[in-house]
């Protein structure tokens, strides 16, 4: 079958691939899993932070290197000259048979241990390595694997480029610094020492401009066809006073529909590739794919009009430290009240290499935010260093009846992310420093979860309210109250007008 396809990054491919669709499900597992978005950045980070070298490659054919476990035949064509009529046993992984995918993987991984790779614990396609610099400096190297793109972190990253290159034939002029990345742009710049006591340096920066590019020409050239075009003066990411909830318009048609789906697709994946700012819309119009209106569609397109009219942004990965006035955090004896509480810490991580890291963690809810079921709306935004690394933004799953309740369930689904990172950062063999600072715009959760003495008068709150304090006393996290103009969190909760969102938005994205 020849078989048409968009990639990620929206280019165009042409593949002759097997009928798949026509064999029987496989006895093995077919999964095939691929480096998560959150570690590609904190690698990104941690190449600054102890100034090791990047390479990017691209395995040629990635597919054909490895045997299937498939027994799968076809008859051979034409081409096999002679041959042709005769039935043909297929050993290789063709394109589109069921277990290729997870066969290329197994082949890569095996690969890879021969080297002497291990995988993480948290992201099996993130392969790590001992290794000491020439001046002394122990670090780990890392290879993240997506399918066949391969990204490879170490102060001689062509050493094991050149390891690669004997198993496989990597496509020429692939190997090189990145320059672009499952459709992001990547770029190095070289920071400036300033008097603040930035030490300056070479940075990575993650950008979507040409993948927004791209998106808005492939909308244009649709929208030009019926005669449409976006609008030309749009100055945030959804129409003011709009909410998709409330929404009475038609609904859209199958073919519509499924045009809109699209739309919400690529726009996922811009937020994904660090467009912080159009989070919210882009949520709240996610929750409408089953069931879209013209309203939504409309909406859609008015959030690529903005992103054409503010098509320029990137997230720089800083490896500076930030810093915090001490003051701002309570000290407090947690040994009456959780007794057993630390931080689990298992058997199984890697030794602690390289330079340390701190993290930083800003959290908010928006109470009552949907019109509809008045369920609320989580915000958390989670740092490594300086470096952006995690964005949550999702409607709460319960009805909360005071600001206090929907802010504390914020601070649980907080507690989850900053406990889920500091794992990862933990078996990627990253040593941490201290607990996570985290920051809250609401003054009561802030003495609730801080203060030992508290007391908790609404039970239904109970489990949010213990299990933040218990890590809290645990040395997980600590919380600082943070006024509710400079909480960073506001930009994943809340629609907001453009000054504000232009205010909140230059702290995060350059």
């Amino acid at each position: 079958h020849l078989v048409f396809d968009i990639k990620s990054d929206l280019t165009r491919k042409a593949r002759f691939v097997a009928g798949g669709h026509q064999t029987g499900p496989p006895k093995e597992s077919v999964y095939s899993s691929v480096v998560s978005r959150d570690s590609v950045r904190i690698a990104f980070t941690l190449a600054a932070l102890n100034d090791l070298e990047i390479l990017s490659a691209d395995v040629q054919n990635a597919y054909l290197n490895a045997p299937t476990k498939e027994k799968v035949y076809t008859t051979a064509g034409p081409e096999f000259g002679q041959d042709m009529g005769r039935p043909v046993l297929i050993i290789r992984a063709l394109y589109g048979l069921k277990s290729s995918g997870a066969r290329w993987r197994d082949h890569m991984a095996a690969t890879l241990r021969d080297a002497g790779f291990k995988g993480c614990p948290a992201d099996p396609d993130v392969w790590m390595r001992p290794n000491t610099k020439p001046d002394g400096f122990r670090y780990w190297e890392y290879v993240l694997c997506y399918v066949d793109d391969v990204l490879v972190l170490s102060h001689d990253p062509q050493a094991v480029m050149d390891f690669l290159s004997k198993r496989y034939t990597l496509k020429p002029g692939s190997v090189k610094e990145p320059t672009e990345y499952l459709g992001a742009e990547i770029r190095k710049h070289y920071i400036k020492p300033d008097e603040r006591g930035d030490p300056g340096g070479p940075r990575w920066a993650m950008s979507s401009d040409l993948y927004v590019k791209r998106a808005i020409a492939d909308v244009e050239r649709e929208l030009a066809e019926t005669g449409q075009s976006l609008k030309s003066k749009v100055s945030t990411p959804m129409a003011s006073g709009y909410r998709p909830e409330l929404d009475v318009t038609p609904e859209l048609d199958p073919k519509r529909a499924n045009y809109y789906q699209g739309l919400i697709g690529v726009l996922r994946w811009i937020v994904e590739l660090g467009r912080i700012d159009i989070i919210v819309p882009i949520a709240l119009l996610s929750r409408h794919l089953a069931l879209p209106r013209e309203g939504h569609l409309e909406q859609a397109l008015h959030a690529f009009a903005y992103l054409k009219q503010n098509g320029h942004s990137s997230i720089m990965f800083d490896d500076t430290t930030p810093s915090f006035d001490e003051s701002r955090f309570t000290e407090a004896n947690w040994g009456e009240y959780y007794p057993d509480a630390a931080e689990l810490l298992l058997p199984n991580m890697p030794e602690p290499r390289g330079n340390s890291v701190t993290t930083t963690c800003f959290v908010d809810a928006d109470h009552a935010g949907c019109r509809v079921t008045r369920r609320s709306h989580t915000g958390i935004l989670l740092f490594v260093q300086r470096a952006p690394i995690l964005w949550y933004s999702k409607r709460q799953n319960t009805v909360e009846s005071s600001t206090f309740g929907s802010e504390f369930v914020a601070m649980k689904t907080a507690v989850e992310q900053i406990e889920g990172l500091r794992y990862k950062l933990r078996m990627m063999g990253v040593p941490i420093d201290g607990p996570t600072s985290t920051f809250c715009d609401n003054k009561s959760v802030f003495k609730s979860s801080s203060m030992p003495e508290s007391t908790l008068k609404k039970k239904h709150c109970s489990i949010a309210y213990h299990r933040t304090r218990e890590a809290i006393a645990a040395h997980i996290l600590r919380v600082a109250w943070e006024d509710g103009q400079t909480n960073l969190a506001d930009l994943l909760t809340k629609l907001l007008p453009r000054p504000r969102l232009q205010e909140l938005a230059k702290r995060i994205l350059w």
